[in-house]
């Protein structure tokens, strides 16, 4: 399996990378998915051969299809690597290529508009996405992964600095 956290400029994925990842020893990443209802914190950290570029990064996101299928699945690792998404229009992509409605590009009207021909569809314009993984030949192997309920998370430093500094501290104010 992998975890692809994704971003919307190849620059900043690629500075994270070169400054930051690239220097984690795989055994010491850590991944830690903290359940808090319907909602989860995708949480990253890891030692560093160059602590004076170490952070960890962390998202909230919500509970998905693909996050109760990586939870069951994962079998206590997975490759880690950076997504670089970009949206794309009818006029960017090649034939086969689907909208974010379901429907192919041929599909939808070849005027200005790019309305979905389907009538069920309320598709106005034809939508896509990208995504490309880097670095291409390079991916760190992540085995220290684990999901939490949030009354769990002062047990482990990752989680609770995260959480502290993200959500409880914010309330405190």
């Amino acid at each position: 399996m992998n975890v692809v956290p994704l971003f919307q400029d190849k620059k900043e994925a690629n500075n994270l990378w070169i400054e930051t990842i690239q220097w984690w020893s795989d055994p010491t990443i850590k991944i830690r998915f903290v359940e808090s209802g319907d909602d989860y914190w995708f949480i990253m950290g890891a030692d560093s051969k160059k602590p004076e570029t170490n952070q960890s990064l962390f998202k909230v996101l919500k509970k998905s299809e693909n996050y109760e299928r990586f939870k069951n699945g994962h079998g206590g690792e997975a490759y880690l690597r950076l997504g670089v998404y970009s949206q794309k229009f009818k006029n960017d992509v090649k034939d086969d290529a689907v909208c974010n409605c379901g429907h192919i590009k041929e599909d939808h009207d070849s005027e200005d508009d790019d309305e979905c021909y389907y009538e069920d569809c309320n598709c106005k314009k034809f939508e896509s996405f990208q995504l490309n993984l880097y670095p291409r030949k390079k991916k760190k192997t992540v085995t220290d992964i684990k999901f939490v309920q949030e009354d769990q998370v002062k047990d482990d430093p990752l989680t609770w600095n995260c959480l502290y500094i993200n959500k409880y501290k914010k309330k405190e104010q």
